[in-house]
This record gives structure tokens, C-alpha cells and sequence, in this order.
């Protein structure tokens, strides 16, 4: 599988794949006939309570990854039945933060990657 990211508000893509809304809130302004998205993985992304606490505060990037790591390993169940909807073709994992790098989208793209890997 190869995993892409890239921001919601960017114009679809041909290149994009499977494109897959990693956020728990639907993004803003954004019609979901626009958003062209081919699956709302909701249920695996961070906590409300999480992403109250992140606030895209660069500071905690390094503790938000842990703590989003250990909410996927809960939450096990959900992670697998994502894994198995999204396949094993190119995927774009889709955010809606203006945080470009540190957010949930890229978080998740690495713990899988790592995971594959491992």
C-alpha cells in the first residue's frame, strides 16, 4: 500500500487513489459531492478529548503521536476493519488541520508504515 496525504481543500486528484478522510469532524465549507471521499475513517481518528488537548500546538506533537498511537492499539478492532477497507492500493489520507506536517493524517500514515514494516 502506499499512503499519500494531503489536505481536504486541495483539489481532488487522479494520482490521489483511495481517498480517505482521516479526521472525526467533517470539514469546514467543504461539500462532500467536492471532497470526492471514498471513505471517513472517523472511528480511528484521535478523540475529541485529544484533539482539544493537541490544538496543533507544535510543542506536543511528540506526546499527541504517543497518545494517538496508544487510542489506535485500544481501539484495535476499528484499526483492523480500516486497514481491511482500505486495501492494498495507493491511498491519500485526508486532513483538514492548516497544520501541514503535524497533525493526525501523517501520525496515522507513519504508525501503519512502521507497522508494515515491522
Amino acid at each position: 500500500m502506499k499512503i499519500s496525504v494531503k489536505r481536504v481543500y486541495n483539489p481532488p486528484s487522479p494520482s490521489d487513489g483511495q481517498r480517505i478522510l482521516v479526521d472525526r469532524l467533517w470539514p469546514r465549507g467543504i461539500a462532500k459531492s467536492a471532497a470526492q471521499i471514498d471513505l471517513w475513517g472517523k472511528e480511528i481518528a484521535p478523540s475529541n478529548a485529544l484533539r482539544a488537548w493537541y490544538a496543533h500546538d507544535p510543542k506536543k506533537w511528540p506526546e499527541f503521536k504517543r497518545k494517538y498511537i496508544s487510542e489506535l492499539e485500544a481501539n484495535r478492532e476499528a484499526l483492523n476493519a480500516f486497514l481491511k477497507q482500505i486495501g492494498k492500493g495507493k491511498v491519500t489520507f485526508l486532513f483538514s488541520a492548516k497544520e501541514a506536517r503535524l497533525n493526525n493524517a501523517f501520525a496515522l500514515k507513519e504508525y501503519i508504515e512502521n507497522k508494515k514494516a515491522g
